[in-house]
């Protein structure tokens, strides 16, 4: 297929659509990088938004995997025009439920946003979903990083309350003060490795669609776009968010921090550079907090915070699927 200037045009209009899609999503999962860090006062929250914003440019590079999962791997790629519809009427959806859960301050799953647009985008379109991809690759992943960062997170917080069992309280609040500047890095680092990489993807996406573009390579300027626009969203914050991992489903400690962010970067790391799976830096690190905070006593997690958080994430593909069906009806008068 040879591009046209109405493709040209298209292709421009999607890829700014997908940028503010990667703003929201920077500035939506900043909390997840950096909440706990603020929260123990290891970092100020400018400090922290700017390493957050750089390990996550560092990281988008890394995310090669994740980019072709979802670049090739949601939805059977289609073509022309109608096809840089479908991804623009996804992207809508997407970025309306980030924004949807960000006023309400649910740290919901930007992936799962994305995900959920693009399937149900494609099937009011008539282009085929493929659900066997979503299945072992996205819904199985997803479903199994909450479980191992409640399980791994108590882990890690119980080897730690035992290993410095005799030490001074003080000087432990100290030194994992200090720890959690390099925990919260790599948290950042794998958020940049799974979402900045799952725009980079939807962007092959649309050039594949266009013709400009052939295989899940990703071209070195669409890297860098991503990365750089993930980084100016994160370093605009998530307030609202941040306010929710941080302090209202449990107070944390600077050890607990430390605990909660070194499981959520190790799975993050397994999941987007062993398996590609474009799984949630949200359900991860926000399981893991609950799993760090279970090892003071169940009451000390606020169950209830959590359960309107678990209640975001079953509503995420649909909401977003269903805002990305709306775009698409509405714009049929111009396609």
């Amino acid at each position: 297929m040879e591009p046209t200037l109405s493709l040209l045009v298209g292709v421009i209009a999607v890829v700014t659509l997908a940028m503010g899609f990667n703003y929201t999503n920077g500035f939506h999962d900043a909390a997840n990088a950096i909440a706990t860090s603020v929260s123990t006062r290891a970092l100020t929250p400018r400090v922290a938004l700017a390493m957050a914003a750089i390990a996550n440019l560092f990281g988008a590079f890394f995310g090669g995997k994740v980019a072709a999962t979802i670049g090739s791997g949601i939805i059977e790629p289609p073509t022309g025009v109608d096809g840089l519809w479908l991804v623009a009427a996804a992207l809508v959806g997407a970025t309306g439920w980030n924004l949807i859960t960000w006023w309400f301050g649910l740290p919901s799953s930007s992936s799962q946003a994305l995900i959920g647009g693009l399937a149900g985008a494609a099937l009011v379109a008539g282009v085929g979903v493929q659900w066997g991809v979503i299945w072992s690759k996205v819904v199985i992943p997803m479903l199994l990083s909450p479980i191992f960062g409640l399980t791994i997170g108590y882990l890690v917080m119980v080897a730690i309350l035992w290993a410095f069992r005799h030490a001074n309280p003080s000087r432990v609040t100290r030194g994992f003060r200090l720890a959690q500047t390099a925990s919260a890095a790599a948290m950042a680092f794998g958020h940049g490795l799974q979402d900045a990489a799952k725009t980079a993807g939807v962007i092959v996406l649309t050039l594949n669609i266009a013709g400009y573009h052939e295989g899940n390579s990703i071209p070195i300027w669409v890297l860098l776009l991503s990365a750089v626009v993930i980084s100016a969203g994160t370093y605009a914050g998530g307030w609202r968010i941040m306010r929710t991992l941080g302090r209202r489903i449990i107070d944390l400690t600077p050890p607990q921090g430390f605990a909660a962010e070194t499981t959520a970067a190790s799975i993050l790391y397994v999941a987007g550079l062993a398996f590609g799976a474009p799984i949630s830096t949200t359900h991860t690190i926000t399981s893991a907090i609950m799993g760090v905070g279970a090892t003071k006593r169940l009451s000390a997690v606020r169950w209830s915070v959590a359960g309107n958080i678990v209640g975001a994430w079953i509503f995420t593909f649909p909401g977003s699927a269903l805002v990305a069906v709306t775009a698409w009806y509405a714009t049929a008068i111009f396609r």
